[in-house]
């Protein structure tokens, strides 16, 4: 008869390596809140909220790659539903959302993807279209100077047919909004029909980065938003401000073959249910405060505006586009002297201003303020130029 045995219990018996301590006072993090209030560089920078901490305390704690993890199978059925899709997948970013679309869309080279000059995929990507799935891109700059149509960027710019010198368009791929502008809704239509209409079998995907903003703004349900597409990518990091995620969404078996794809890339999440937790808290309460960063970020452009700043590209959502050279001074200037404040207000050196839920009202008062200061500070820069020109011409006359 054979002895029953029990299994050894796991009890320290090493050395610790780390010390026990945490890492990094409550105290940082107040501060670090106060100073995201007064940056302006990006939505990106947004941090996680007390309610997203214990969201993510309460989270499962099972593994994705087995599909175990309820938290986060629950919070993709919910989106996929949200954006009326059979299914959606949860993962760390934007980039590796699109790449990982595309290259599941993507069956068999040569092949091409149609999009905007101006988009993420295409700019801020690091060639991963080409580097992932050896695809080419064929790059539009809309006629119009502000969002792509059928009848002028993108039909006379599909690759169609069988000539064996092209890489076919299998794929187009547009994003809503784009430096924050909204694409028309009315347009998007007009370019599904138009795919339809070819016998080419061509998949239309959206990189919803900032979908959630159209919605605010336009009103109109993130399900009407995705209905044309294929498949989308939605951030979850951007203006909702989760500490991570994107979701892609779509049809069931091409999201299982995501899901493998995601694999490959390593990008399976083990215990996700933490990240999906402080994500759904993003879309619960975030979401509703999307239209007021709007509102503020048009208040910011036409304060600048009336101060004599060109804005280049109107606050459709949150965020626009500024010259301030009219004034005499450029980008660069207004953001090395906005990080002199006290307390410093951080802009990009690039001529963008972004407004996220976690502005505070009195960074665009300071920000006005500064411009204000500085169209005085140049304007008697170039009064007292003037003179002493003026006067050195009058000199000479009197010489001669």
């Amino acid at each position: 008869m054979t002895a029953a045995l029990s299994a050894p219990r796991i009890t320290a018996s090493g050395p610790a390596l780390l010390s026990a301590q945490t890492a990094g006072p409550r105290a940082d993090n107040v501060a670090k809140l106060a100073a995201i209030a007064r940056d302006l560089r990006s939505d990106t920078l947004t941090v996680p909220t007390d309610a997203m901490f214990a969201a993510m305390a309460e989270a499962s704690r099972g593994d994705d790659v087995y599909l175990e993890d309820e938290t986060t199978t629950s919070f993709e059925a919910e989106l996929a539903a949200l954006a009326g899709k059979e299914a959606a997948l949860f993962v760390v970013s934007g980039t590796l959302s699109n790449q990982l679309a595309i290259r599941t869309h993507l069956l068999q080279p040569p092949y091409s993807i149609l999009c905007d000059a101006r988009s993420h995929i295409h700019r801020y990507e690091a060639g991963g279209a080409a580097f992932h799935s050896g695809a080419a891109l064929e790059t539009v700059a809309p006629q119009n100077g502000h969002h792509l149509t059928w009848a002028h960027d993108v039909q006379p710019n599909l690759v169609l047919g069988d000539d064996v010198h092209s890489a076919p368009t299998r794929l187009v791929s547009l994003e809503n909004s784009l430096n924050g502008t909204i694409l028309p809704q009315d347009e998007v239509l007009r370019i599904r029909e138009g795919l339809d209409a070819l016998d080419e079998d061509i998949k239309l995907h959206l990189d919803g980065a900032r979908l959630w903003n159209v919605a605010a703004e336009t009103g109109l349900s993130i399900k009407e938003l995705c209905a044309p597409f294929d498949t989308v990518s939605m951030c979850l990091s951007k203006g909702l401000g989760a500490p991570v995620g994107t979701v892609l969404v779509g049809p069931s078996a091409f999201i299982r073959k995501a899901r493998h794809f995601r694999k490959l890339f390593g990008a399976g999440i083990r215990q996700s249910g933490g990240l999906a937790a402080a994500a759904r808290v993003a879309v619960v309460q975030h979401f509703p405060k999307l239209r007021a960063t709007h509102e503020l970020a048009r208040f910011a452009a036409k304060g600048m505006q009336e101060l004599g700043v060109e804005i280049t590209s109107g606050a459709e959502t949150s965020m626009f586009f500024y010259d301030p050279t009219p004034l005499g001074f450029d980008a660069a200037t207004l953001a090395v002297r906005a990080a002199k404040l006290e307390p410093a207000l951080h802009l990009a050196s690039g001529p963008r201003i972004v407004v996220h839920h976690q502005t505070s009202a009195e960074a665009i008062d300071d920000l006005l303020a500064l411009v204000a200061q500085l169209k005085d500070e140049f304007a008697d820069r170039a009064g007292t130029h003037a003179k002493a020109v003026n006067g050195s011409l009058y000199s000479g006359m009197k010489k001669a």
